[in-house]
Formats: C-alpha cells, structure tokens, sequence
C-alpha cells in the first residue's frame, strides 16, 4: 500500500487528482470485487486441499519477499527508496503526452488503476489466504481496509511518499510471516500433526528467523571479503 501510495501521488501531484482518484476508485472496486467473488467460492474446496494450496501459494509469496530482504539488509540489493520512486514516477508523469476523453486523463487513469490493482493483488491474495482457512474473511478484510485507510489518510495529509516507514523492515518481516505460515499450512494439507498445534507457528517463525538472519550475516561478510579482494588486486 506504501508503494501504490508513492505512484498514486507522484501522478496526482504532476496531473491532476481527478483522473488519478477515479483510477484509484475502480482498481479498489475490481479488488473489492475478487475478494467477495473468490472468499465464498475457496469455502466449497475440502479444508485440508485448500491448506495444501494456500500454503504453496504463501511460500511462493513468502520466499520472494524474504529473499529480496536478505539481499537487501546483506548490501547486495539497493534498498528500496520510496523518495526516489516517487521521484522518477514524476518525471515520467511529466514527460507524458495527453489524452483526454471522456473528460479523463487517460495517462493518469491508467497508471493510478495499474499501481493500486497490481500491488493491491497482492493484498487480496493475504486476505483470501488467511480468511478462508480460518473460516474468518470478514476479519482479514477489515484488517486490509483499515491498512488501506491509515495509508491513505496519511498520505492525503502530507503529501508525501512515506519515507520514514521502514519498508524493507517491513518486508522482511511479513516475508518471515507468510513463509511461516505456508510451510504450516501446506504440512497440515499433506497430514503433519505439529507438535503443540498451533504453538508450533511460532517454532517455525523462530527457526526461519534466525536461518535469515545468519544469512545475512554470512553474505555480509562474503561481500566484505570480495571487497577486500577486489582491492589487493
């Protein structure tokens, strides 16, 4: 929701509100739309095939973002800047022709509806997964509005990309969550009976945590070693 944010406002501010909102507006009735569509539909599918597939879907999720997070926290990917997206977002906002029709800003339109549905696709995949397995869809949704609204009510006051939100932090840690969750709902799918139940999440969360982190570590130092090679040469 904070990257949507930063192309959101970065196109508003360069063309206009008008056409961004109604971008916005359509794009959150589409998500709107798969949640109600797909929630109800994903409750007819046995419990223990839809944990099997919902697990495989959060690991898959899961591993992407807790992979690009130990790149990032080790040095071998850049950190994500929201500041200097928001930055070249303008500049190609500004360099871009118009086309209007309809009464509407068809550059804006399209790249505010593009943002908002890609990375809200995101967002409705994690409310389908956890509210249909546990039978709590409504909640999982509500938790989704009420992240959408303090984004957006934030970003309405200031303006501005969230930049003193620690994003990558951010990641890593809902990498660490959706990874956990994937290996203990794909194991309940296939017939794992897990030790203490659900207190077994939190094992698995822990054991995933400290494997990350002694990767960074070690890919910390990997990177300072070649540095210091590359400098003897």
């Amino acid at each position: 929701m904070v990257e949507a944010l930063t192309i959101v406002l970065a196109v508003a501010l360069t063309r206009g509100w008008r056409s961004t909102l109604v971008g916005v507006a359509v794009a959150g009735i589409a998500l709107t739309a798969l949640v109600a569509a797909l929630g109800p539909a994903l409750t007819f599918i046995p419990i223990d095939a839809l944990r099997i597939v919902v697990g495989a879907l959060l690991l898959a999720f899961g591993l992407q973002w807790l992979r690009k997070a130990i790149l990032r926290a080790s040095g071998y990917k850049a950190l994500h800047n929201e500041e200097e997206a928001f930055r070249e977002e303008r500049e190609r906002a500004a360099a871009a022709g118009r086309d209007e029709r309809a009464g509407l800003d068809w550059y804006a339109f399209t790249l505010s509806f593009k943002g908002v549905f890609l990375e809200g696709l995101e967002v409705v995949f994690i409310v389908i997964s956890f509210g249909s397995t546990q039978s709590q869809l409504g909640l999982a949704a509500a938790a989704a509005a009420a992240a959408f609204v303090l984004v957006a009510g934030v970003g309405a006051v200031v303006r501005a990309p969230l930049t003193r939100v620690p994003e990558n932090t951010i990641k890593f840690a809902v990498g660490l969550l959706l990874t956990t969750f994937g290996i203990f709902w794909a194991g309940e799918g296939i017939g794992v009976d897990w030790p203490g139940g659900d207190a077994a999440i939190l094992a698995l969360l822990g054991f995933l945590a400290v494997v990350s982190l002694v990767l960074v570590r070690l890919l910390r130092r990997a990177r300072v070693s070649a540095r210091l090679i590359e400098a003897e040469a």
